[in-house]
């Protein structure tokens, strides 16, 4: 599942020196009880897949979500190459994007699905 952040909320505001500093906020929320099942420690990192799409991504443990669900912020992987964004290339994080289905919608929005996605997560 992705998710907002108040410092984040649109990604060009992570090329913004005053506002991308701080501590890195890219990272998967990941249930304690989920992490020890895969093998997943706060703070490593881990690859996330979906078919044979996968990203890798900085783990943070919390009980905030619950049991079966990963949420990790959309609007990052600034990791492109002629962006212009200095500053976000820095601490480029990972594209949620990049692991979802472009083909799939929903049926009564015909919005892209971008929640409900099951994933595999090992550690890297």
């Amino acid at each position: 599942m992705g998710r907002r952040q108040l410092r984040s909320n649109n990604s060009w505001m992570h090329n913004l020196p005053m506002l991308a500093k701080g501590p890195f906020r890219c990272v998967a929320l990941v249930n304690p009880a989920d992490a020890a099942r895969h093998h997943l420690a706060d703070g490593a990192r881990a690859r996330i897949t979906n078919g044979d799409r996968s990203i890798e991504v900085t783990v943070e443990l919390t009980d905030e979500m619950m049991p079966g669900v990963v949420s990790l912020p959309h609007g990052w992987g600034h990791d492109q190459p002629n962006t212009r964004m200095r500053v976000a290339a820095e601490r480029p994080g990972a594209n949620l994007n990049a692991i979802l289905d472009e083909t799939r919608r929903d049926p009564l929005s015909g919005n892209a699905v971008l929640g409900g996605v099951p994933i595999a997560m090992a550690p890297l």
